[in-house]
């Protein structure tokens, strides 16, 4: 089973362009700087450089989530391209699933 025969995704290519600009200019704020600080991520609690840190959203901007400090957090590169376009909750549910099989 692939990604995406386990979810349906409808991508709203004018939201994906509006919230990928805000989140490049969020990128240059001092909050964001404040957030690479510790160089925690969010998901795996590991401590990186900010070169190996990204800016992922928790519900991504592809299934409609914001460019904002609610949902925007610090993220390895591994777990960011992990996450993929997934929340947090369907990550634990597919790892459950995939323990099941």
């Amino acid at each position: 089973m692939n990604d995406s025969d386990w979810i349906e995704i409808n991508k709203n290519p004018q939201h994906i362009t509006r919230e990928r600009k805000k989140a490049k200019d969020l990128r240059n704020t001092s909050w964001w700087k404040k957030q690479l600080i510790d160089g925690l991520c969010y998901y795996c609690g590991n401590k990186f450089s900010n070169k190996e840190l990204t800016m992922d959203h928790i519900v991504p901007i592809s299934r409609g989530g914001k460019s904002n400090k609610r949902n925007c957090v610090v993220s390895c590169k591994s777990c960011n391209n992990n996450k993929s376009f997934l929340t947090p909750a369907e990550i634990i549910l597919k790892e459950l699933d995939n323990k099941l099989k």
